[in-house]
């Protein structure tokens, strides 16, 4: 496995080793060991998958203490853009954001510390999502931050009116808001 870190601290790009022949190929996607080694040592206790249609978006979520969620994040089919906005007061990349291709034909992961909001953006025509998280999902800790606030800036690659969303989405807050809301922990 390659481990790379990324312009946010906190934030890696793994590339799994792929083997290959006619039968098509085997590839560990997660050792502890390397995990720990490289990164941190992290507990994962709840695997999530979701599938999901093209320009489909999912986000921007995270959970508030005492829930916040470290992800490890792959893409067993298809292709996604993966974003995730550093949250963490005091980091000198607060705010900022990183966008990842995650695609099922590299094998890429993201690995998003604790104090991150996180979404994706389907490009494929589907897309199998699959997470592992060192924390329980508790919903009432959950906030949802409105995809296109202009703080974040995040470029989706589409206008708003062609992406499929929840209504949850559709209804989150502003980053000023759950700023606010995070100071409060």
């Amino acid at each position: 496995m390659q481990f790379e870190k990324t312009a946010i601290e906190g934030v890696w790009i793994i590339r799994p080793q792929r083997h290959g022949d006619r039968r098509g190929y085997f590839s560990e996607t997660f050792r502890a060991d390397l995990f720990g080694a490289h990164i941190s040592d992290v507990t994962f206790v709840q695997d999530n998958e979701s599938m999901s249609a093209r320009n489909v978006v999912r986000g921007m979520h995270l959970q508030r203490e005492p829930y916040a969620q470290a992800k490890l994040v792959r893409v067993s089919e298809g292709r996604v853009m993966d974003v995730a906005v550093d949250m963490r007061r005091g980091s000198d990349t607060f705010g900022r954001h990183i966008s990842v291709i995650l695609d099922a034909d590299e094998g890429t992961q993201l690995f998003i510390p604790r104090g991150f909001a996180h979404g994706f953006r389907v490009l494929s025509e589907y897309a199998r999502f699959q997470y592992k998280v060192d924390n329980i999902y508790a919903p009432q800790a959950e906030l949802s931050i409105l995809l296109d606030d202009p703080d974040l800036g995040i470029d989706w690659g589409i206008a708003k009116e062609q992406m499929v969303l929840s209504d949850r989405d559709m209804q989150g807050i502003t980053w000023r808001q759950a700023v606010s809301l995070l100071a409060q922990d």
